[in-house]
């Protein structure tokens, strides 16, 4: 290689290099301004059956074909899933959200992601995953969220309920 293809990959290579190594550091990035920390709500859940299973009658399982005769008839559509958010007295997050699916017979998905003052909060989650009034599910607690940090608040049937998390 002569000495001046080398100079010129220098000229090229160098440059990019410190450009590259400048924007790797800078402008710096946060996710959340200082003093705040982040909170995220998300749920993946399906709610129960909006009716029960029923067992068909002789007469009705004699009409079915006979690929088709099965003792249970169950509908396969789900309530929708009720959830709540409460920090410091104050709800924050209220939906009602219908189930996926064609038939609606899927699970239900929610994700909400809020900025709060960190510090102390006293935080409720609710959850209602049948048809009716009222909430199947409640947890409540008093957290420190640190600055800069992020609270999870998921949802596990296997875990009791409500799990926070960070």
């Amino acid at each position: 290689m002569s000495a001046l293809r080398i100079a010129f990959q220098l000229l090229l290579y160098v440059p990019l290099m410190l450009l590259i190594g400048y924007f790797s550091s800078y402008p710096r990035f946060t996710q959340v301004p200082a003093g705040e920390a982040l909170v995220r709500l998300s749920i993946v859940h399906g709610a129960q059956r909006l009716q029960e299973c029923r067992e068909r009658t002789p007469e009705e399982l004699a009409r079915l074909a006979p690929n088709m005769r099965a003792a249970l008839d169950c509908p396969r559509e789900r309530a929708p899933l009720a959830v709540e958010l409460e920090f410091d007295g104050r709800v924050v997050y209220r939906r009602s959200v219908p189930p996926t699916g064609l038939r609606r017979d899927g699970a239900a998905a929610v994700y909400h992601r809020m900025q709060v003052p960190a510090g102390r909060h006293r935080v409720v989650a609710r959850l209602r995953d049948r048809a009716g009034e009222g909430f199947d599910y409640t947890r409540e607690a008093t957290l420190d969220i640190a600055p800069g940090a992020s609270l999870v608040i998921d949802f596990s049937v296997a875990q009791g309920g409500f799990v926070f998390k960070g």
